[in-house]
């Protein structure tokens, strides 16, 4: 008797536990009535935490109209040119975010008899629907405090929205135009800016497996950019690789996957394969002869094959005679057999040797000289740093030196040339 007597006592205390959840709902909801918001989030965050009603739809669906009423006042007193309280506003918007999607999730789970009856989709997705346009203004409001998790928080949920099961069915809902596109970019951009640098990576992988739409903000092959970059700033030099080849084969005519893959693999040391890819990448790309040509050039010279960087550098400069890498490279090609010449015929005993080498020797470092007379020239028509000038100086003080030495007088060009540079005695 006494053991029937304690289990009817605990099923009537679970019984009393559970009614009491329940009006805390059903109070929440009354203090919502009332707009005492302050109320009614302390008794629906009782409610969503304890066991026999955290799992209740209803009790979601009132934490999220929580957070809406306080979107709505605000906003309500925005259309009446009232004064709002832009922080009030958004933030009540972000708190009704989740506990909807939640209470559609909870309300989608099916009942004892296998069946689903989600009372509240209906009313969630109406409110949400109408929602996502100010999550733009939220995610404004934020970057512009310079608080940019949250400002990413926003711009990600206007991505989200049109994508949740609640609007499944309802595909012709949203329109997802460039401007959804472009919200997108704000979403990375601001968890860049935030250096939440696996949150953005999440992201930029996901908008390269989403349809892109044109917009005016950004282009599509500037998405694997910034997966790139991103890579790169985690150390990932593995993935920072895997990203620009991505885009080099997606992007063969962009300016910013052939150049950055080609120096990773110099830094590596692996020229041959630079060497490949940049063969590769003139064939896809034949208008962007002075990067892809110069650079070329260049490694076959690291190689001592300067006949074949030679005609690199020239090819480059028939597409764009002003190639600024071209006439310098092809300069110091020059510059180098002149000088290794030169070495070359100190250690010969035979004259009429020395009286060749020395006749090559001038008429190698005589063929730098045009290229670095226009290069200088280019520097300063563009105003180059001073820097810039002063290497492309040093380089011609070298030339008419050497030919001054050699029996060409160039005494006059050398010295104004170390007037520049402020070497006159």
């Amino acid at each position: 008797m006494k053991r029937i007597l304690f289990l009817t006592m605990i099923a009537v205390f679970s019984a009393g536990s559970i009614l009491a959840q329940n009006s805390a709902v059903r109070d929440a909801k009354r203090a919502l009535g009332r707009d005492d918001l302050t109320e009614a989030r302390t008794l629906i965050q009782q409610a969503a935490t304890h066991p026999e009603t955290a799992t209740d739809p209803e009790t979601w669906k009132v934490m999220g109209d929580i957070g809406n009423k306080a979107f709505d006042n605000e906003r309500t007193k925005t259309m009446l040119n009232q004064n709002a309280n832009d922080k009030v506003m958004y933030d009540g918007l972000m708190e009704s975010y989740k506990p909807y999607v939640k209470a559609d999730s909870l309300g989608e789970l099916p009942d004892d008899k296998g069946k689903i009856k989600n009372k509240f989709r209906k009313d969630i997705s109406g409110i949400l629907r109408a929602n996502h346009p100010f999550f733009i203004n939220g995610g404004v409001y934020y970057n512009e405090q310079k608080d940019y998790p949250k400002a990413a928080d926003f711009f990600e949920i206007y991505w989200n929205i049109p994508t949740l099961p609640m609007f499944a069915d309802q595909k012709d809902v949203f329109v997802l135009d460039s401007t959804y596109q472009t919200i997108k970019y704000y979403a990375i951009i601001t968890a860049i800016q935030a250096e939440q640098h696996e949150r953005a990576l999440a992201l930029l992988e996901r908008a390269a497996k989403e349809p892109f739409i044109e917009n005016t903000a950004y282009k599509e092959s500037d998405i694997y950019e910034l997966m790139a970059s991103e890579y790169l700033n985690m150390g990932d030099s593995a993935k920072y690789l895997e990203a620009l080849n991505l885009g080099a084969k997606k992007f063969p005519g962009n300016k910013y996957f052939v150049p950055n893959l080609i120096n990773a693999f110099i830094r590596n040391g692996e020229s041959d394969k630079a060497m490949e890819y940049l063969d590769q990448a003139i064939a896809n790309d034949p208008s962007n002869a002075c990067d892809l040509n110069s650079v070329k050039g260049a490694l076959l010279a690291e190689k001592r094959d300067y006949a074949g960087a030679e005609t690199e550098y020239k090819k480059a400069l028939v597409q764009d005679p002003n190639c600024e890498r071209a006439l310098e490279n092809l300069g110091r090609n020059y510059i180098i057999q002149a000088q290794e010449l030169k070495e070359a015929t100190a250690t010969l005993s035979n004259r009429q040797q020395q009286v060749e080498n020395d006749k090559k020797t001038v008429e190698l470092y005589q063929a730098s000289l045009p290229l670095l007379e226009k290069l200088d020239q280019l520097l300063k028509g563009r105003s180059a740093t001073q820097e810039e000038v002063n290497g492309i100086l040093m380089l011609l003080r070298n030339v008419y030196y050497n030919l001054s030495v050699l029996g060409v007088d160039k005494s006059a060009e050398l010295k104004t040339v170390e007037g520049q540079l402020n070497l006159e005695n």
